[in-house]
């Protein structure tokens, strides 16, 4: 599970990068851009998007990197990546990577006792 885990949250991360790549490259578009304001309106909270454009991508792929050795950890970091996902990108794309971080942490915590005999702390 704790591979399950990494491999899911690998992917969420990755589809979470691209999705903050285009969103912030689409907030700068609008403020360079007049032409561009008159089509669309920024969105409510443009630093909450810009700023979970590059932390959630990072807590999917660390708690991904972190799976198959600390799995409480990860299972935490692929959470909050889930939630931050969820909350700062408010449109229908959003429900693949946040559903798949989500995923990835229920893995990592349901796998249980560690392989090796380490504390999750």
């Amino acid at each position: 599970m704790r591979n399950a885990a990494a491999a899911l949250g690998m992917i969420g991360g990755i589809l979470a990068l691209i999705m903050g790549m285009v969103s912030f490259g689409w907030t700068e578009a609008l403020y360079r851009f007049e032409r561009l304001q008159e089509l669309t309106a920024l969105p409510e909270n443009v630093n909450l998007v810009r700023g979970m454009s590059v932390i959630a991508p990072l807590l999917a792929i660390g708690g991904a990197a972190m799976a198959p050795y600390r799995a409480l950890w990860a299972a935490v970091a692929l959470g909050a990546a889930s939630i931050a996902i969820f909350i700062a990108f408010d449109n229908f794309l959003t429900i693949f990577p946040a559903s798949m971080c989500g995923l990835a942490a229920i893995l990592a915590l349901a796998a249980g006792r560690p392989d090796e005999p380490k504390s999750h702390f």
